[in-house]
């Protein structure tokens, strides 16, 4: 599997991009502001996006990418989400009020776009890439996904605060390679990312302490400007762990 980071900012600003991650060129996990960097070309093979969670930093381009393709693709962009997330789309953008529904457009037969529930621990298999989601504590309900390709495998966590249940999952995963984790806000912010559900720096190394197998830890999700401050806070907090910063076009090969 090869994994392209298309966003990963916790906001927008001259090359900063939202949370958008294109798995070999048919999938996106997420569809944050990155997925406008993609050609038209591109954006038609996109045949699947798994969504974490309803925030517009990562669903902003899914309604805009669906119009910009339908007429040149025959077969539906089948969008991902736990039945929470779903619902959530279906009643507040595509309900013809913010965004047309593609789930019934041209018809209900053959529309632009489908709807497929996930459950948390329920894989997704697609050719030889296995999909799960994983578990997610953010305010709204939210999953992050594991990548499988059967050699090895990166988790992307989603906009998450503390919790057991994601390290559990962790620490089951015998081929584990990459973690790529949100950290959003400083610490001088703590109480702002205690309330959004968001981790901070301190968090964050309390949180890596439960992981008990090797990976290569990136963090994402920092807010804009405050990037060079949260991954300080980071290095120094969580040393032991050799925590990287994500970067846009990052690439992960798996």
């Amino acid at each position: 599997m090869k994994l392209t980071i298309l966003g990963c900012s916790g906001g927008i600003g001259g090359a900063l991009r939202t949370t958008a991650m294109l798995v070999d060129d048919d999938i996106l996990i997420d569809g944050g502001t990155g997925v406008g960097d993609l050609s038209l070309e591109q954006l038609a093979r996109i045949d699947h996006v798994f969504i974490t969670h309803s925030h517009l930093d990562h669903i902003a381009c899914i309604p805009l990418l669906i119009d910009s393709v339908a007429r040149y693709r025959t077969q539906p962009i089948t969008l991902h989400g736990t039945a929470a997330v779903l619902r959530i789309l279906q009643q507040h953008i595509f309900n013809w009020q913010v965004w047309p529904d593609f789930s019934r457009i041209p018809d209900a037969k053959t529309p632009f776009m489908r709807y497929q529930t996930v459950s948390v621990g329920q894989t997704v298999v697609l050719g030889d890439r296995r999909i799960t989601p994983i578990p997610a504590q953010h305010t709204v309900p939210a999953v992050g996904y594991h990548l499988d390709s059967g050699a090895a495998s990166l988790v992307f966590t989603g906009d998450t605060t503390s919790q057991d249940a994601l390290w559990d999952y962790l620490n089951r995963i015998d081929n584990l390679r990459y973690l790529l984790i949100e950290t959003a806000f400083s610490e001088q912010q703590q109480d702002i990312a205690v309330a959004s559900k968001h981790l901070h720096p301190a968090l964050l190394a309390k949180e890596l302490v439960k992981l008990h197998r090797p990976a290569e830890i990136y963090v994402t999700h920092l807010k804009p400007g405050e990037d060079g401050v949260i991954m300080h806070e980071v290095e120094l907090l969580a040393a032991k762990f050799t925590p990287r910063f994500l970067y846009n076009q990052q690439v992960f090969e798996f």
